[in-house]
Protein backbone atom coordinates (compact mmCIF):
# COMPACT_ATOMS: atom_id res chain seq x y z
CA UNK A 1 0.00 0.00 0.00
CA UNK A 2 1.21 3.51 -0.87
CA UNK A 3 0.23 6.99 0.26
CA UNK A 4 -0.98 9.14 -2.66
CA UNK A 5 -1.32 12.93 -2.47
CA UNK A 6 -4.57 13.79 -4.23
CA UNK A 7 -5.78 17.24 -5.31
CA UNK A 8 -9.58 17.08 -5.40
CA UNK A 9 -12.70 19.06 -6.09
CA UNK A 10 -15.50 18.55 -3.57
CA UNK A 11 -19.21 18.41 -4.50
CA UNK A 12 -19.59 21.87 -2.91
CA UNK A 13 -16.96 23.33 -5.27
CA UNK A 14 -13.98 23.53 -2.90
CA UNK A 15 -10.47 22.41 -3.87
CA UNK A 16 -8.84 20.23 -1.19
CA UNK A 17 -5.76 18.06 -0.79
CA UNK A 18 -6.11 14.57 0.69
CA UNK A 19 -3.77 11.66 1.31
CA UNK A 20 -5.25 8.32 0.23
CA UNK A 21 -3.75 4.92 0.99
CA UNK A 22 -4.15 2.53 -1.93
CA UNK A 23 -2.30 -0.17 -3.85
CA UNK A 24 -2.10 1.91 -7.03
CA UNK A 25 -3.00 5.36 -8.31
CA UNK A 26 -5.89 3.92 -10.33
CA UNK A 27 -7.36 2.37 -7.17
CA UNK A 28 -7.07 5.71 -5.35
CA UNK A 29 -8.81 7.49 -8.25
CA UNK A 30 -11.65 4.93 -8.30
CA UNK A 31 -12.11 5.20 -4.54
CA UNK A 32 -12.28 9.01 -4.62
CA UNK A 33 -14.65 9.13 -7.58
CA UNK A 34 -17.00 6.74 -5.77
CA UNK A 35 -16.96 9.16 -2.81
CA UNK A 36 -18.10 11.97 -5.10
CA UNK A 37 -14.82 13.84 -5.56
CA UNK A 38 -13.50 15.24 -8.82
CA UNK A 39 -9.86 14.15 -9.10
CA UNK A 40 -7.48 16.81 -10.46
CA UNK A 41 -4.17 15.09 -9.78
CA UNK A 42 -2.72 12.09 -7.95
CA UNK A 43 0.94 11.87 -7.07
CA UNK A 44 2.99 9.41 -5.02
CA UNK A 45 5.52 10.57 -2.39
CA UNK A 46 9.12 11.04 -3.49
CA UNK A 47 10.33 7.77 -1.94
CA UNK A 48 12.35 6.65 1.08
CA UNK A 49 14.60 9.66 1.11
CA UNK A 50 11.81 12.21 0.86
CA UNK A 51 11.02 12.15 4.57
CA UNK A 52 14.60 12.85 5.50
CA UNK A 53 15.64 15.16 2.65
CA UNK A 54 12.46 16.74 1.30
CA UNK A 55 14.43 19.16 -0.86
CA UNK A 56 16.26 16.50 -2.88
CA UNK A 57 15.18 14.55 -5.91
CA UNK A 58 16.63 12.11 -8.37
CA UNK A 59 15.23 14.06 -11.32
CA UNK A 60 15.79 17.59 -10.07
CA UNK A 61 18.90 19.11 -8.64
CA UNK A 62 18.77 19.64 -4.92
CA UNK A 63 17.62 23.04 -3.68
CA UNK A 64 19.38 24.11 -0.49
CA UNK A 65 17.21 25.05 2.45
CA UNK A 66 18.89 28.46 2.75
CA UNK A 67 18.08 29.26 -0.90
CA UNK A 68 14.54 27.95 -0.47
CA UNK A 69 13.99 30.08 2.63
CA UNK A 70 15.35 33.22 0.95
CA UNK A 71 13.16 32.61 -2.10
CA UNK A 72 9.98 32.42 -0.01
CA UNK A 73 10.90 35.57 1.92
CA UNK A 74 11.43 37.44 -1.33
CA UNK A 75 8.29 36.01 -2.95
CA UNK A 76 6.18 37.06 0.03
CA UNK A 77 7.65 40.58 -0.09
CA UNK A 78 6.95 40.92 -3.82
CA UNK A 79 3.37 39.71 -3.45
CA UNK A 80 2.76 42.16 -0.58
CA UNK A 81 4.05 44.90 -2.87
CA UNK A 82 1.29 44.04 -5.35
CA UNK A 83 3.44 42.35 -8.01
CA UNK A 84 1.58 39.50 -9.77
CA UNK A 85 2.63 35.89 -9.11
CA UNK A 86 4.00 35.22 -12.61
CA UNK A 87 6.03 38.42 -12.67
CA UNK A 88 7.37 37.67 -9.17
CA UNK A 89 8.48 34.16 -10.20
CA UNK A 90 10.15 35.55 -13.33
CA UNK A 91 11.98 38.21 -11.35
CA UNK A 92 13.19 35.79 -8.68
CA UNK A 93 14.28 33.29 -11.32
CA UNK A 94 16.64 35.83 -12.88
CA UNK A 95 17.93 37.11 -9.52
CA UNK A 96 18.48 33.75 -7.79
CA UNK A 97 22.09 32.77 -7.15
CA UNK A 98 21.19 29.06 -7.06
CA UNK A 99 21.30 27.31 -10.42
CA UNK A 100 19.14 24.48 -9.05
CA UNK A 101 16.46 26.93 -7.92
CA UNK A 102 16.60 28.79 -11.25
CA UNK A 103 15.97 25.50 -13.04
CA UNK A 104 12.96 24.75 -10.85
CA UNK A 105 11.53 28.26 -11.15
CA UNK A 106 11.89 28.16 -14.94
CA UNK A 107 9.67 25.08 -15.04
CA UNK A 108 7.21 26.65 -12.57
CA UNK A 109 7.09 29.78 -14.75
CA UNK A 110 6.23 27.75 -17.87
CA UNK A 111 3.47 25.88 -16.06
CA UNK A 112 1.93 29.11 -14.74
CA UNK A 113 1.97 30.56 -18.27
CA UNK A 114 0.04 27.49 -19.47
CA UNK A 115 -2.66 28.09 -16.86
CA UNK A 116 -1.54 25.78 -14.06
CA UNK A 117 -2.09 27.12 -10.50
CA UNK A 118 1.02 28.00 -8.49
CA UNK A 119 0.44 25.21 -5.95
CA UNK A 120 0.15 22.59 -8.68
CA UNK A 121 3.21 23.96 -10.48
CA UNK A 122 5.31 23.58 -7.32
CA UNK A 123 3.81 20.19 -6.49
CA UNK A 124 4.72 18.85 -9.94
CA UNK A 125 8.40 19.48 -9.22
CA UNK A 126 8.39 16.59 -6.74
CA UNK A 127 11.02 18.14 -4.46
CA UNK A 128 9.05 20.38 -2.11
CA UNK A 129 7.47 19.31 1.19
CA UNK A 130 3.74 18.62 1.10
CA UNK A 131 3.08 21.20 3.78
CA UNK A 132 4.54 23.84 1.45
CA UNK A 133 2.36 23.01 -1.55
CA UNK A 134 -0.68 22.65 0.71
CA UNK A 135 0.02 26.06 2.25
CA UNK A 136 0.25 27.66 -1.19
CA UNK A 137 -3.02 25.98 -2.16
CA UNK A 138 -4.72 27.41 0.92
CA UNK A 139 -3.28 30.84 0.10
CA UNK A 140 -4.68 30.65 -3.42
CA UNK A 141 -8.11 29.71 -2.06
CA UNK A 142 -8.16 32.44 0.59
CA UNK A 143 -6.54 35.15 -1.55
CA UNK A 144 -3.89 35.75 1.13
CA UNK A 145 -0.91 34.03 -0.46
CA UNK A 146 1.58 36.55 0.91
CA UNK A 147 0.41 35.99 4.50
CA UNK A 148 0.49 32.22 4.06
CA UNK A 149 4.05 32.43 2.76
CA UNK A 150 5.05 34.58 5.75
CA UNK A 151 3.67 31.94 8.13
CA UNK A 152 5.49 29.21 6.22
CA UNK A 153 8.76 31.19 6.35
CA UNK A 154 8.37 31.47 10.14
CA UNK A 155 7.64 27.74 10.32
CA UNK A 156 10.69 26.93 8.22
CA UNK A 157 12.96 29.23 10.25
CA UNK A 158 12.03 27.51 13.49
CA UNK A 159 12.38 24.04 11.98
CA UNK A 160 15.78 24.82 10.48
CA UNK A 161 16.91 26.48 13.72
CA UNK A 162 16.14 23.40 15.79
CA UNK A 163 17.82 21.14 13.23
CA UNK A 164 20.97 23.26 13.35
CA UNK A 165 20.99 23.11 17.14
CA UNK A 166 20.67 19.34 16.98
CA UNK A 167 23.55 19.01 14.54
CA UNK A 168 25.70 21.42 16.53
CA UNK A 169 25.05 19.58 19.77
CA UNK A 170 25.95 16.20 18.28
CA UNK A 171 29.01 17.42 16.37
CA UNK A 172 31.41 17.32 19.33
CA UNK A 173 30.39 13.82 20.55
CA UNK A 174 30.72 12.56 16.98
CA UNK A 175 34.19 14.12 16.70
CA UNK A 176 35.23 12.47 19.99
CA UNK A 177 33.99 9.11 18.80
CA UNK A 178 35.77 9.32 15.44
CA UNK A 179 39.06 10.62 16.91
CA UNK A 180 39.07 7.98 19.62
CA UNK A 181 38.29 5.30 17.07
CA UNK A 182 41.29 6.31 14.95
CA UNK A 183 43.51 6.30 18.05
CA UNK A 184 42.41 2.81 19.05
CA UNK A 185 42.84 1.54 15.50
CA UNK A 186 46.36 3.01 15.33
CA UNK A 187 47.41 1.42 18.61
CA UNK A 188 45.81 -1.92 17.82
CA UNK A 189 46.85 -2.32 14.19
CA UNK A 190 50.21 -0.53 14.14
CA UNK A 191 51.85 -0.26 17.57
CA UNK A 192 50.94 -3.59 19.20
CA UNK A 193 51.82 -5.86 16.22
CA UNK A 194 55.25 -4.20 15.94
CA UNK A 195 55.96 -4.99 19.58
CA UNK A 196 54.95 -8.63 19.25
CA UNK A 197 58.60 -9.75 18.80
CA UNK A 198 59.54 -8.00 22.03
CA UNK A 199 56.62 -9.67 23.81
CA UNK A 200 57.72 -13.07 22.52
CA UNK A 201 61.20 -12.50 23.95
CA UNK A 202 59.75 -11.50 27.28
CA UNK A 203 57.37 -14.46 27.35
CA UNK A 204 60.32 -16.83 26.88
CA UNK A 205 61.67 -15.74 30.24
CA UNK A 206 58.43 -15.32 32.14
CA UNK A 207 54.72 -15.40 31.33
CA UNK A 208 52.99 -12.34 29.91
CA UNK A 209 50.19 -10.61 31.82
CA UNK A 210 46.69 -11.77 30.89
CA UNK A 211 45.70 -8.39 29.47
CA UNK A 212 48.77 -8.43 27.20
CA UNK A 213 47.92 -11.90 25.92
CA UNK A 214 44.35 -10.85 25.12
CA UNK A 215 45.28 -7.55 23.42
CA UNK A 216 48.12 -9.21 21.48
CA UNK A 217 45.85 -12.00 20.25
CA UNK A 218 43.18 -9.55 19.10
CA UNK A 219 45.66 -7.14 17.52
CA UNK A 220 47.66 -9.83 15.73
CA UNK A 221 44.53 -11.58 14.54
CA UNK A 222 43.05 -8.38 13.11
CA UNK A 223 46.35 -7.25 11.54
CA UNK A 224 46.95 -10.63 9.87
CA UNK A 225 43.43 -10.86 8.49
CA UNK A 226 42.77 -7.20 7.69
CA UNK A 227 42.62 -7.91 3.95
CA UNK A 228 39.43 -9.91 4.29
CA UNK A 229 38.05 -8.28 7.46
CA UNK A 230 38.00 -4.81 5.84
CA UNK A 231 36.02 -5.94 2.74
CA UNK A 232 33.67 -7.93 4.99
CA UNK A 233 33.00 -4.87 7.15
CA UNK A 234 32.45 -2.83 3.98
CA UNK A 235 29.94 -5.37 2.68
CA UNK A 236 28.12 -5.47 6.02
CA UNK A 237 28.03 -1.66 6.14
CA UNK A 238 26.64 -1.53 2.58
CA UNK A 239 24.06 -4.22 3.40
CA UNK A 240 22.99 -2.25 6.49
CA UNK A 241 22.74 0.92 4.38
CA UNK A 242 20.55 -0.84 1.80
CA UNK A 243 18.41 -2.42 4.53
CA UNK A 244 17.89 0.95 6.21
CA UNK A 245 16.70 2.34 2.88
CA UNK A 246 13.82 -0.14 2.97
CA UNK A 247 10.63 0.73 4.82
CA UNK A 248 10.88 -2.26 7.17
CA UNK A 249 14.51 -1.44 8.03
CA UNK A 250 13.80 2.22 8.77
CA UNK A 251 10.70 1.30 10.76
CA UNK A 252 12.68 -1.12 12.94
CA UNK A 253 15.43 1.46 13.48
CA UNK A 254 12.95 4.20 14.38
CA UNK A 255 11.18 1.90 16.84
CA UNK A 256 14.52 1.13 18.49
CA UNK A 257 15.37 4.84 18.74
CA UNK A 258 12.10 5.55 20.54
CA UNK A 259 13.04 3.00 23.23
CA UNK A 260 16.32 4.72 24.12
CA UNK A 261 16.22 6.35 27.59
CA UNK A 262 16.90 10.02 26.77
CA UNK A 263 16.93 10.02 22.97
CA UNK A 264 13.45 8.47 22.77
CA UNK A 265 11.93 11.29 24.83
CA UNK A 266 13.82 13.85 22.76
CA UNK A 267 12.48 12.39 19.50
CA UNK A 268 8.90 12.51 20.80
CA UNK A 269 9.27 16.10 21.97
CA UNK A 270 10.79 17.24 18.67
CA UNK A 271 8.07 15.40 16.73
CA UNK A 272 5.36 17.00 18.90
CA UNK A 273 6.80 20.47 18.28
CA UNK A 274 7.07 19.82 14.54
CA UNK A 275 3.55 18.41 14.32
CA UNK A 276 2.00 21.29 16.27
CA UNK A 277 3.92 23.83 14.17
CA UNK A 278 2.78 22.17 10.93
CA UNK A 279 -0.84 21.96 12.06
CA UNK A 280 -0.87 25.62 13.08
CA UNK A 281 0.58 26.67 9.71
CA UNK A 282 -1.94 24.61 7.75
CA UNK A 283 -4.94 25.62 9.86
CA UNK A 284 -3.95 29.27 9.45
CA UNK A 285 -4.35 28.81 5.71
CA UNK A 286 -7.91 27.53 6.07
CA UNK A 287 -7.20 23.81 5.54
CA UNK A 288 -9.56 21.54 7.49
CA UNK A 289 -8.37 19.70 10.60
CA UNK A 290 -8.46 16.19 9.03
CA UNK A 291 -6.55 17.32 5.93
CA UNK A 292 -4.09 19.30 8.04
CA UNK A 293 -3.44 16.28 10.23
CA UNK A 294 -2.86 14.01 7.22
CA UNK A 295 -0.33 16.40 5.70
CA UNK A 296 1.41 17.25 8.98
CA UNK A 297 1.68 13.66 10.21
CA UNK A 298 3.12 12.50 6.89
CA UNK A 299 5.94 15.04 7.36
CA UNK A 300 7.11 13.31 10.56
CA UNK A 301 10.57 11.82 10.11
CA UNK A 302 10.05 8.91 12.50
CA UNK A 303 8.14 6.17 10.68
CA UNK A 304 6.82 4.57 13.87
CA UNK A 305 5.27 7.85 15.01
CA UNK A 306 3.93 8.38 11.50
CA UNK A 307 2.38 4.90 11.55
CA UNK A 308 0.71 5.52 14.91
CA UNK A 309 -0.67 8.84 13.65
CA UNK A 310 -2.48 7.30 10.68
CA UNK A 311 -5.45 6.27 12.83
CA UNK A 312 -6.23 9.84 13.91
CA UNK A 313 -7.58 11.34 10.69
CA UNK A 314 -10.26 8.65 10.07
CA UNK A 315 -11.50 9.16 13.64
CA UNK A 316 -11.81 12.92 13.10
CA UNK A 317 -13.72 12.35 9.86
CA UNK A 318 -16.07 10.00 11.72
CA UNK A 319 -16.98 12.87 14.06
CA UNK A 320 -14.82 12.16 17.10
CA UNK A 321 -13.18 15.06 18.89
CA UNK A 322 -9.69 16.09 17.86
CA UNK A 323 -8.25 15.62 21.35
CA UNK A 324 -9.88 12.21 21.81
CA UNK A 325 -8.46 11.12 18.47
CA UNK A 326 -4.98 12.34 19.43
CA UNK A 327 -5.01 10.12 22.51
CA UNK A 328 -5.43 7.07 20.30
CA UNK A 329 -2.09 7.78 18.62
CA UNK A 330 -0.44 7.03 21.97
CA UNK A 331 2.78 8.97 21.55
CA UNK A 332 1.97 12.67 22.08
CA UNK A 333 2.88 13.73 25.65
CA UNK A 334 -0.09 14.03 28.00
CA UNK A 335 0.63 17.68 28.73
CA UNK A 336 0.60 18.45 25.00
CA UNK A 337 -2.75 16.69 24.60
CA UNK A 338 -4.15 18.63 27.57
CA UNK A 339 -3.01 21.95 26.08
CA UNK A 340 -4.57 21.08 22.72
CA UNK A 341 -7.77 20.06 24.51
CA UNK A 342 -7.98 23.49 26.12
CA UNK A 343 -7.42 25.17 22.75
CA UNK A 344 -10.06 23.01 21.09
CA UNK A 345 -12.59 23.72 23.83
CA UNK A 346 -12.00 27.48 23.79
CA UNK A 347 -12.04 27.81 20.01
CA UNK A 348 -8.38 28.87 19.86
CA UNK A 349 -6.85 25.64 18.55
CA UNK A 350 -4.39 27.30 16.18
CA UNK A 351 -3.06 29.66 18.84
CA UNK A 352 -2.71 26.82 21.35
CA UNK A 353 -0.83 24.74 18.75
CA UNK A 354 1.66 27.60 18.50
CA UNK A 355 2.05 27.47 22.29
CA UNK A 356 2.53 23.69 22.20
CA UNK A 357 5.16 24.08 19.50
CA UNK A 358 7.07 26.74 21.43
CA UNK A 359 6.83 24.75 24.69
CA UNK A 360 8.18 21.51 23.23
CA UNK A 361 10.85 23.33 21.25
CA UNK A 362 12.15 24.60 24.60
CA UNK A 363 11.76 21.17 26.20
CA UNK A 364 13.62 19.55 23.31
CA UNK A 365 16.50 21.99 23.71
CA UNK A 366 16.79 21.09 27.41
CA UNK A 367 16.61 17.38 26.65
CA UNK A 368 19.18 17.79 23.87
CA UNK A 369 21.55 19.47 26.29
CA UNK A 370 21.04 16.62 28.74
CA UNK A 371 21.71 14.09 26.01
CA UNK A 372 24.97 15.68 24.89
CA UNK A 373 26.05 16.21 28.51
CA UNK A 374 25.51 12.50 29.08
CA UNK A 375 27.08 11.32 25.82
CA UNK A 376 30.39 13.19 26.07
CA UNK A 377 31.63 11.68 29.35
CA UNK A 378 30.33 8.22 28.40
CA UNK A 379 32.27 8.31 25.14
CA UNK A 380 35.37 9.62 26.90
CA UNK A 381 35.19 7.01 29.66
CA UNK A 382 34.57 4.14 27.24
CA UNK A 383 37.31 5.09 24.79
CA UNK A 384 39.72 5.99 27.60
CA UNK A 385 39.14 2.54 29.09
CA UNK A 386 40.07 0.89 25.79
CA UNK A 387 43.18 3.07 25.36
CA UNK A 388 44.31 2.43 28.96
CA UNK A 389 43.84 -1.33 28.48
CA UNK A 390 46.02 -1.25 25.36
CA UNK A 391 48.71 0.86 27.05
CA UNK A 392 48.72 -1.46 30.09
CA UNK A 393 49.06 -4.43 27.76
CA UNK A 394 52.11 -2.77 26.17
CA UNK A 395 53.89 -1.49 29.28
CA UNK A 396 53.12 -4.09 31.95
CA UNK A 397 55.53 -6.72 30.53
CA UNK A 398 58.26 -4.10 30.20
CA UNK A 399 57.71 -2.85 33.76
CA UNK A 400 57.71 -6.43 35.10
CA UNK A 401 60.99 -7.17 33.31
CA UNK A 402 62.67 -4.00 34.58
CA UNK A 403 61.49 -4.53 38.15
CA UNK A 404 62.59 -8.19 38.19
CA UNK A 405 66.02 -7.59 36.52
CA UNK A 406 68.06 -6.54 39.60
CA UNK A 407 66.62 -9.46 41.59
CA UNK A 408 67.97 -11.96 39.09
CA UNK A 409 71.38 -10.19 39.14
CA UNK A 410 71.75 -10.89 42.84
Amino acid sequence: MTDFVCRLGTPSGEVVTRIVIAAAASDARTQLELEGYRVFSISAPGGALASVMPFGSAKKRRVKQADFLLFNQQLSALLRAGIPVLQSITLLKTRSASSALREVLADVEEKIKSGVPLSEAFESQGIFPRIYTASILSGEKSGALDEVLLRYVDYLKRSVGLTRKLRGALAYPAFLLIASGFMVAFLTLYIVPRMSDLFKGLSANRGLPTITVIVLAISTGVANNIWWIAPLLGILAFAAFVWLRTESGRLMLHRALLKLPVAGTLIRQMATAQLARSLSTLLSGGITVPDSWEIASQALNNLELRRRSQMVSPMIREGRGFTDSLKQAGWIPELGVDMISIGEGSGSLREMLDEVSAFYDAEAEVKLEQLTTLMEPLILIFMAGIVVAILLAIYLPIIDTISSGPTRGR
